[in-house]
């Protein structure tokens, strides 16, 4: 009997033990997938911006709507 318990509670520490390696592990993933969505968010605002610029230039390339030519009205 005393040798059962003594068994049982050599599982339970090893639980424990696991379970607490786990959390630190999870919690250490966690940390990495804040900062990587922190990056993720700064470059979809970064290439959001660039994309309107390349918009722009095109657009001006193209002889968009600022161009010198008079309107064909006139």
């Amino acid at each position: 009997m005393e040798q059962k318990l003594a068994d049982l509670n050599a599982r339970v520490e090893e639980l424990e033990s696991r379970l607490a390696f786990q959390e630190d592990t999870l919690a250490q993933l966690n940390d990495v997938i804040a900062t990587q969505d922190a990056n993720i968010r700064a470059l979809v605002a970064h290439l959001r911006e660039l994309a309107d610029k390349y918009r722009d230039l095109s657009s001006e390339m193209r002889g968009g709507p600022g161009d010198d030519e008079p309107p064909p009205h006139y």
